[in-house]
């Protein structure tokens, strides 16, 4: 038996505009039809021998991978909420435990990050059932992936000696190298990438643990045994997972045991870790990448990604171009990898666009902050058949709501009616309230705040169907 673990806590900051703290790369669809989570979910569904997969991801994304995964059709999921990043080590670790409690020792956990690509999904299997007889023999079996370039962004594994039947002894783990040393390890055809999937015997993983980091998993341990359901999710112990050290699999384990193994994987995999990445997608005669509703006039080897408006280009050269609603970056394709220190400023300077997109998606729904002034604020909201927002009051504004289509339910105060099309309502300072929609298509409306202050942990919940908490402050 093998239990797919998705690790879909990253942030993605390197494909900022597109990629946001609180919607990263691994929901978006980047290279086709399918969010990278559902394409990664899909892929592990597809291994030989695979069931429910085990999600692991932060507080602010549940209900994201819960419909993303839905909307594919991939159910019985387990998806474990970090209360916050602790590198992959004590992710795993809770992986293993939950498999552990379910399936027994002899169970293989397959670890795959949720935000990679895939070329060769045949291959991508047939690699996965040679792991699955290396990982049974009581190995840590780590995916060697053959290198199509010197690339200086990833980790190497230089191959040990052959092992009977397939794989390969591990001779050494090698951090992210030069360029002159990436291409001395390509052509010396002694190297793989570290692409950071694994195949794990459950048993040996956790014994691995309790040798090498017994703090570590005694903390992962409690925070399981303490975490709490809440609707479809693992809720762990925040208290307790704090107590984990944070370090990577690899530092953690995969370096120090004597048990590890290497199995080749060929199968166009690339981590898309930057705009860089989507250089690969199909060119024009002159190199360029355009994506969108773009008008390039001479320009040469550019990338240019438009999401919603006119983009037009003209004598650029080697040159990344990323339009979305409330941000535009423009740089040399040669420093993408620096688009991470601009995230940093604007969280330093807590500007919004840090985290949230112009859209901003909710298990409810959305809304949209169309217009922003001294003292108003103007949001499109739209809300999904059959939901509802909380029971909530606003210290600092008050509200106006008009409906453009569908029928609202609302609550304001002891008050609840229906809204229809064309009508409103007014939401006072300091009155409880709700919105529904008892339809069954969208509800679009349009809210008009006013007042002293209009930011979104201005909210006191009384009630919520989706248990969030009041510190989340978020709608």
């Amino acid at each position: 038996m093998i239990v797919p673990c998705l690790l879909a806590g990253g942030s993605g900051t390197r494909l900022w505009p597109l990629s946001r703290e609180s919607y990263p790369k691994q929901f978006l669809k980047l290279l086709d039809d399918r969010t990278l989570l559902q394409s990664t979910a899909l892929r592990a569904k597809a291994v030989e021998g695979a069931v429910a997969p085990i999600v692991i991801c932060g507080e602010g994304h549940r209900f994201i991978v819960a419909e993303q995964l839905r909307e594919i059709g991939v159910e019985g999921a387990t998806i474990v909420l970090e209360p916050e990043g602790r590198n992959t080590a004590p992710a795993i670790a809770i992986a293993a435990l939950q498999v552990q409690q379910l399936h027994g020792n002899n169970a293989l956990l397959f670890v795959m990050a949720a935000d990679h690509a895939v070329a060769d999904l045949d291959a991508f299997v047939a690699a996965s059932k040679l792991a699955a007889q290396t990982a049974s023999a009581g190995r840590l079996t780590v995916f060697g992936i053959k290198p199509t370039r010197p690339e200086t962004g990833y980790g190497y594994i230089r191959r040990g000696a052959a092992l009977p039947g397939v794989g390969f002894e591990v001779a050494a783990f090698v951090e992210k190298p030069d360029a002159d040393t990436a291409a001395r390890f390509v052509a010396s055809k002694e190297y793989d990438w570290n692409g950071g999937l694994f195949m794990f015997p459950v048993g040996v993983l956790l014994e691995e643990l309790t040798r090498l980091e017994p703090e570590m998993l005694a903390a992962c341990e409690k925070a399981l045994a303490k975490a709490r359901r809440d609707l479809d999710f693992v809720r762990l112990d925040a208290e307790s997972f704090r107590g984990a050290r944070s370090d990577s699999i690899d530092y953690a384990v995969m370096e120090k045991t004597r048990r590890a193994a290497l199995v080749p994987m060929d199968c166009g995999w690339d981590d898309v870790g930057s705009w860089k990445y989507l250089e690969n997608l199909p060119q024009d005669a002159r190199g360029n990448v355009l994506r969108g509703d773009v008008i390039s006039e001479d320009c040469d080897n550019i990338l240019v990604q438009a999401e919603g408006r006119l983009v037009a280009t003209v004598g650029l050269r080697d040159t990344v171009v990323v339009e979305t609603a409330d941000a535009v970056l423009v740089g040399h394709r040669d420093r993408v990898q620096d688009v991470k220190r601009i995230v940093a400023r604007l969280k330093k300077e807590k500007r919004s666009q840090a985290e949230f997109h112009a859209e901003v998606l909710r298990p409810w729904g959305s809304y949209e902050t169309v217009a922003d002034g001294s003292r108003f604020q103007v949001k499109r909201i739209v809300v999904k058949p059959g939901q509802k927002l909380s029971l909530q009051m606003h210290h600092h504004r008050a509200e106006h709501w008009v409906v453009v289509s569908g029928t609202a339910k609302v609550t304001c105060g002891d008050r609840t009616f229906l809204v229809s099309e064309n009508e409103s309502t007014y939401i006072p300072l300091g009155s409880s309230h709700r919105l529904e929609n008892p339809g069954k298509v969208p509800l679009h409306l349009i809210e008009v705040q006013s007042g002293s202050y209009l930011g979104e942990d201005d909210i006191v919940r009384f009630d919520d169907v989706y248990g969030r908490v009041e510190a989340q402050a978020k709608k």
